[in-house]
């Protein structure tokens, strides 16, 4: 019977990857049917070739976690026995997702697999939708990925100041925490991939930061992802100077929902326009997600139909004053 034997270096070695009393080995050993035995710092598997190579993965994870000083959760090792048998089962047709070291982000939808194929396989990517579809959470998630695997060396997180007419100077404390309101969204999103001390630690060394979309005139950025949120309050040269800040191996995102225009009437909306424009250019990805692609909690849809119902009967629609551009483009 086939069977592999993973060293481990240390005694904290061997309790993270077996866990609190065991706990992860049993997690493995039920989970792919294969035999575990644990001895003088070493780990066998004995199974069929495939889940013994699943296995062997798994474990080496594991090591590979606490080596990074990454502590691990028995629902964080579930995650990551499924991303591993997802990954090496060849019945499985081709899935798009997002490795953040021991996190995999799969979509939920497939209009979230489409959005994610682009970000891997465009270097411009437009998407538009409503709220609750994951725009911002897949594209920071994608950033934060290409960060820790060195393909990228810096995140740049930009949002229009709308509400403050882009002039942030009455709000109190320095430039980071004048714009922190604004860029909340792309914040937490961070927070929910990163540890707190890691987003500070990487923002102090200025491998993220977070700009209003004003300061970013006169800038090249290579080695980057910029993601520009809420991209539909961008007006048409702001659309059209934030794009042309794109350097060598950068790599841009704009996500916005163009039915929630929050720029002074008669004004077109950048996203709309911009999205009109390139829809054809080679190279450019644009994805459209819909109501059937929203993944917060189910209130959300029904709040979104609510409010298109009042904006299709003559109500207060805000995108009554969209031009024409502003249908979104198939993705």
């Amino acid at each position: 019977m086939p069977e592999v034997t993973i060293a481990l270096d240390s005694h904290d070695e061997e309790l993270a990857v077996f866990g609190s009393r065991d706990q992860y080995l049993r997690q493995v050993r039920d989970a792919l049917g294969v035999k575990v035995v644990a001895r003088h710092g070493e780990v066998k598997v004995e199974g069929e070739t495939d889940r013994v190579e699943q296995a062997r993965l798994v474990f080496e994870e594991l090591r590979a976690q606490f080596r990074r000083n990454r502590p691990m959760t028995s629902g964080d090792v579930v995650e990551l026995i499924e991303s591993v048998i997802h990954a090496s089962d060849p019945s499985h047709p081709e899935q798009f997702e997002i490795r953040e070291g021991h996190r995999t982000v799969r979509p939920r939808t497939d209009g979230q697999a489409r959005y994610i194929k682009s970000l891997k396989d465009h270097e411009l990517v437009f998407c538009i939708g409503p709220a609750g579809t994951g725009k911002t959470y897949l594209a920071v998630a994608n950033a934060v990925a290409a960060l820790r695997k060195g393909k990228i060396k810096k995140i740049v997180l930009v949002r229009p100041a709308v509400e403050a007419g882009e002039h942030l100077g009455f709000l109190p404390g320095d430039l980071e925490a004048k714009i922190n309101p604004y860029l909340r969204p792309l914040l937490d999103a961070l927070h929910d991939l990163m540890d707190y001390d890691q987003i500070r630690r990487y923002m102090g060394n200025d491998l993220i930061e977070i700009a209003p979309l004003a300061y970013m005139r006169g800038r090249t950025l290579n080695d980057a992802v910029i993601i520009l949120d809420e991209g539909q309050n961008a007006t048409v040269s702001q659309m059209k100077m934030f794009l042309t800040r794109m350097g060598t191996n950068a790599r841009i995102v704009v996500t916005g929902d163009v039915t929630q225009v929050d720029l002074p009437p008669e004004t077109i909306s950048g996203l709309a326009d911009a999205v009109e424009r390139l829809r054809s250019v080679e190279g450019i990805g644009i994805v459209t997600l819909g109501k059937s692609d929203i993944v917060r909690h189910p209130l959300v849809q029904a709040i979104v139909n609510a409010y298109e119902v009042t904006d299709s009967a003559g109500g207060n629609a805000v995108s009554g004053r969209k031009p024409s551009s502003a249908s979104p483009a198939s993705g």
